[in-house]
């Protein structure tokens, strides 16, 4: 059965629910977005995960931030910056925590860069961003699936981008992903999601 990341929750009623539902991780954004969540926050959250599996999510974070939330008891670290293989590898060591780093895709060479991060425990395979859109996730945009198509996975990988409770069992056929990722597919308005397309998409991704 496919696994599946709800990302992006603020609300501990909805953090129990989702996790009630069915959601294998439960992504928390420390990174400045609409979805963003304090250390405080998120030691709160925390208690509320059920048996998911929470899932910080960083991007190009210091190593006192990386320190400092790792130190909550994150048994998942999601890199979503520019980190390189070798910053993968660091904060790994540091923390020993699984370290997931996502790949922006947009052509097939981006699929390329994923045999460089050894280190990784999983990737993370998204849509690019906008040309000039400094927020690297969350946009709702999907990217070719047919790239996916002839590519050999070099670790354990989740699919992410544009996926909707409307989408996710097409794209879970056409890509073969083992997992799957969404944020604001199940999302009422910007950062703000809805327990109704939290279920949908969950017993769509899960065949339930």
């Amino acid at each position: 059965m496919t696994l599946v990341k709800i990302c992006g929750l603020k609300d501990p009623d909805l953090v129990a629910f989702a996790a009630r539902e069915g959601a294998d991780w439960i992504g928390f954004m420390f990174p400045v977005s609409p979805r963003q969540v304090t250390l405080a926050a998120a030691e709160t959250l925390l208690l509320s995960v059920g048996s998911a599996v929470p899932v910080a999510v960083l991007l190009d974070a210091p190593d006192a931030e990386v320190k400092a939330v790792a130190a909550l008891g994150f048994p998942v670290l999601q890199l979503h910056g520019s980190e390189t293989p070798e910053r993968v590898a660091e904060i790994k060591a540091m923390t020993g925590a699984e370290v997931w780093k996502v790949l922006g895709v947009r052509a097939a060479g981006d699929l390329a860069r994923a045999a460089d991060y050894a280190a990784a425990d999983r990737l993370l395979l998204d849509a690019k961003p906008p040309d000039g859109d400094a927020q690297k996730g969350g946009h709702g945009a999907v990217f070719d699936w047919s790239l996916l198509k002839d590519w050999t996975a070099p670790k354990p990988w989740i699919l992410a981008g544009g996926l909707t409770p409307e989408n996710v069992a097409g794209a879970i056929r056409q890509t073969a992903a083992p997992a799957v990722d969404v944020s604001s597919g199940v999302e009422r308005i910007r950062g703000l999601k809805d327990r109704e397309r939290v279920r949908a998409f969950l017993r769509a991704a899960k065949g339930t």
